[in-house]
């Protein structure tokens, strides 16, 4: 019984699944098929907030940016592993807690490295 359950939950998503493409299909060839084709020159001029541009866009920005967004997606992966472990407290017992001290503390050292080399002062 529980594998026939097993196939019929698959089966059921499958045909979901098949259903949604089918609608988003038709949607994006309706919108191709009847939707107005006029191009002319000022809607093929790329839109920058209503200014026309003056300088090339790709322009170097400061990497003070990059080393900000590097910090935040560690952060950022740290609290997806610690929500779980959080979660599941009770059941895992002292070696999920000495370990997740032991990850906590890893990235405790990372974070002090960073404000030691003053990664977070914004100049």
């Amino acid at each position: 019984m529980p594998d026939a359950l097993h196939n019929n939950n698959l089966v059921v998503f499958l045909v979901l699944l098949a259903a949604v493409a089918a609608v988003v299909g038709l949607f994006v060839w309706l919108t191709v098929a009847f939707g107005p084709k006029r191009p002319n020159e000022t809607k093929n001029a790329p839109f920058e907030s209503g200014w026309l541009s003056k300088t090339d866009a790709t322009q170097p920005f400061p990497i003070k940016y990059y080393l900000v967004a590097i910090l935040f997606v560690v952060f950022d992966i740290e609290v997806a592993f610690l929500y779980p472990w959080a979660v599941s407290f009770r059941e895992n017992g002292m070696v999920a807690f000495i370990s997740m001290n032991v990850f906590l503390a890893i990235l405790g050292v990372g974070l002090y490295y960073a404000v030691k080399k003053r990664v977070l002062e914004w100049k």
